[in-house]
């Protein structure tokens, strides 16, 4: 186990579906909340508040963690934890989300407010990539289950900044897909694609595979989750043969219950079909998991071969949003890993 564990920690990969807020752990959450509670919280309520049961739980959670987020020093505190960890794993590239809709949303600030916080955001970027030299995208996720009046707000902010700051790769539309499918934000996917921002969707986590097929009609170019693309087979050869890049989530699945167990995920499943497969941690503070885990897990649960593994990581940097010359580099020194 330890050979395979160190082959998993010296193979260049990314990391595609991470969530900035969830890799906050409950340590750093009881600091934060030294900084602006009366009443600070203790280790063990923090770690209690990462105890749900279900994928609505997980977003209580969720929003409880977020909450303790209130200034760019915060931001930034997290987002360098994150970077450290990251390089920690042999993540080279990261492609992070920030909730940005959460952020309008709950605390009522105003666009103005955004830019310093972003500000400490980019200073952590700059830091990981100087000292640890890993690259890092940041992609705004707005919230389907908010207005799409709330989304607009979060995709001008991130095409306005874009203007300054490259390093804002793209756009999310996160949030409880029960409450709110991906049909109503066609119009904001066309004016951001316009924008030169690049198109993510969460699509197929708690809802049936009709809801992967309008993430796809709205001009998404990768999916989260994608779970239920298992149960439509039209569905999957589609996505095989427009080469549609999936962002999975092993333990996340899991941990929420809209996947029963490791065995019965469809990572092999679309592995063995040929689709574009990626693994990812998701929110890896909250799931006890990370993304090095999330490959042990491929190789324990579901029997991926040293070379199997070599090939996600492959897939992990072919379906980034890297430039195409760095995108070969890397995948030239994944083939040549030992």
């Amino acid at each position: 186990m330890t050979e395979i564990k160190d082959f998993i920690r010296r193979l260049p990969k990314a990391e595609l579906h991470l969530h900035l807020e969830g890799t906050i752990l409950p340590s750093t959450l009881v600091e934060l909340s030294a900084r602006h509670d009366a009443r600070p919280l203790t280790l063990a309520e923090a770690e209690a508040l990462y105890r749900f049961t279900d994928f609505t739980g997980f977003l209580e959670a969720f929003k409880a963690v977020t909450g303790q987020l209130i200034g760019a020093e915060d931001y930034e505190l997290a987002a360098w934890r994150m970077i450290e960890h990251l390089a920690a794993q042999g993540i080279v590239h990261a492609e992070v989300f920030v909730s940005a809709g959460v952020f309008y949303h709950w605390s009522g600030h105003d666009s103005a407010v955004f830019e310093p916080i972003f500000a400490g955001l980019e200073r952590a970027r700059l830091r990981g990539e100087r000292e640890l030299g890993i690259s890092l995208y940041w992609i705004f996720d707005a919230v389907r289950h908010f207005t799409v009046a709330e989304a607009e707000r979060v995709f001008l902010e991130a095409a306005e900044l874009r203007l300054a700051h490259p390093s804002i790769i793209g756009i999310g539309l996160g949030g409880d897909e029960r409450r709110c499918g991906s049909a109503p934000f066609a119009a904001l996917y066309e004016q951001a694609a316009r924008a030169g921002l690049r198109l993510t969707n969460h699509a197929g986590e708690t809802t049936g595979p009709e809801a992967i097929r309008e993430a796809l009609a709205i001009g998404s170019e990768r999916i989260g989750h994608a779970l239920s693309a298992s149960h439509d087979f039209y569905l999957l050869q589609d996505l095989k043969e427009r080469e549609i890049p999936l962002e999975l989530n092993l333990t996340s699945n899991v941990r929420t219950g809209v996947c029963p167990s490791y065995a019965a995920h469809p990572l092999r499943r679309y592995f063995d079909q040929g689709l574009l497969v990626t693994l990812n941690s998701d929110d890896p503070a909250f799931f006890g998991s990370d993304l090095a885990n999330e490959y042990l897990l491929a190789h324990t649960e579901q029997g991926f071969t040293r070379d199997e593994l070599r090939q996600l990581a492959a897939n992990s940097i072919r379906a980034s949003f890297l430039p195409e010359l760095q995108k070969t580099e890397w995948l030239f020194r994944i083939d040549a890993m030992k």
